[in-house]
């Protein structure tokens, strides 16, 4: 396929750029991969690998994340202050090391549900005065999972935030039934079954909807997705209702091209690779990591530690001598970067996954 950077540039893209993108991976049978990120060490560690891989990527805060991103100590007489702060802070981090490492990045806010639409609505302030001063979006797009509402309430709020986030230039994601498991917050853990299956005529009614408005949107469809990590077995995940759903719109409305919906698949840790093909195959253009992530930084951390503990129980004191100096190994630095580079490799084979490597 031709380089990705004939189409769009690096830096943060907008909803045309976007538009174009999962329109090559559609074509190009890629998705890719969007991670939630806390700090700027997690932050660093994912423009690294889209730059060692030569993709795109997709980096997301969640509110939790944000809030953490502006510090926990932080204390403000509005409470959704700290995510609103702290999304921008790690915004405005991205904007300016993503044309450095040089490549295109999709800035996204992850779940968002109706208890905590305040602090979309902080965003969504902000984001009008920085595209009002710089003529780009602050974040490419906005996540609310309204997924626990009816359906109707739910096109009917999305629809709202659809027009504020077209007006500047910016993509919404949705969802459709719910994602299982439990992330940030969001307890879904005991959910019935049913829920964690979207009904092919509720996509049918979004798109319909959201459409007569604008094509900004994508969809996360629940087709079994589940947050979180969970025995092999446990977790039926049925890639077939995207299938069902991009072939029942194409019958209803004439004239749309092959895969005419952008889905989105929730809950990507540990997932089969025979079902994340599938789910391309379908029309999913991003795919969400966290908990593997999680995982992987920790165990970067971890690994260190039992590799060099005999350095790291005082300042001074070592196999080498009893008054000998451990800073090189305490140093937050040392520490941190060998957790970077266990989220860089394992990161790499997710985008390997995902056929997303060497496309710019």
């Amino acid at each position: 396929m031709a380089n990705i950077l004939n189409f769009i540039k690096p830096g943060v893209l907008n909803a045309m750029d976007m538009k174009i993108l999962f329109s090559l991976a559609k074509q190009h049978k890629f998705a890719i991969p969007a991670i939630n990120c806390i700090n700027t060490d997690s932050i660093n560690s994912v423009l690294e690998t889209a730059a060692q891989i030569k993709s795109p990527v997709i980096i997301q805060f969640s509110y939790g994340g944000s809030a953490f991103i502006s510090g926990l100590g932080l204390k403000t007489s509005y409470v959704h202050q700290p995510s609103i702060i702290g999304a921008i802070s790690g915004a405005q981090h991205v904007h300016l090391l993503s044309k450095y490492y040089k490549i295109p990045v999709i800035l996204h806010t992850d779940h968002c549900d109706k208890d905590h639409l305040p602090w979309i609505d902080g965003l969504l302030e902000k984001g009008k005065e920085f595209f009002k001063e710089y003529k780009k979006p602050l974040f490419s797009s906005h996540m609310i999972d309204l997924s626990k509402e009816n359906i109707k309430n739910n096109i009917f709020i999305s629809s709202q935030y659809l027009k504020k986030v077209t007006n500047i230039n910016m993509i919404l994601e949705i969802e459709l039934g719910c994602t299982g498991g439990e992330e940030d917050g969001i307890d879904n853990s005991m959910i019935q079954k049913k829920y964690l299956y979207t009904d092919t005529k509720d996509i049918f009614y979004a798109y319909k909807k959201l459409n007569k408005i604008s094509n900004n949107f994508i969809i996360a469809a629940a087709f079994g997705n589940v947050h979180g990590v969970y025995q092999p077995g446990k977790i039926l995940l049925k890639p077939s209702i995207l299938k069902k759903a991009q072939q029942y719109i194409s019958n209803k409305i004439s004239n749309l091209p092959n895969n005419p919906l952008n889905f989105v698949f929730h809950g990507g840790s540990g997932t089969n690779i025979k079902d994340i093909q599938k789910s391309i195959n379908y029309g999913v253009i991003k795919f969400n990591i966290d908990t593997d992530m999680q995982w992987a930084s920790w165990k970067g951390v971890l690994d260190f530690y039992l590799l060099n503990h005999e350095y790291l129980n005082g300042q001074l004191g070592n196999p080498t001598g009893k008054d000998q100096p451990n800073k090189k190994y305490y140093d937050p630095r040392i520490w941190l970067r060998n957790s970077q580079n266990y989220s860089v490799k394992y990161l790499k084979n997710v985008f390997i996954k995902l056929n997303a490597k060497n496309i710019l």
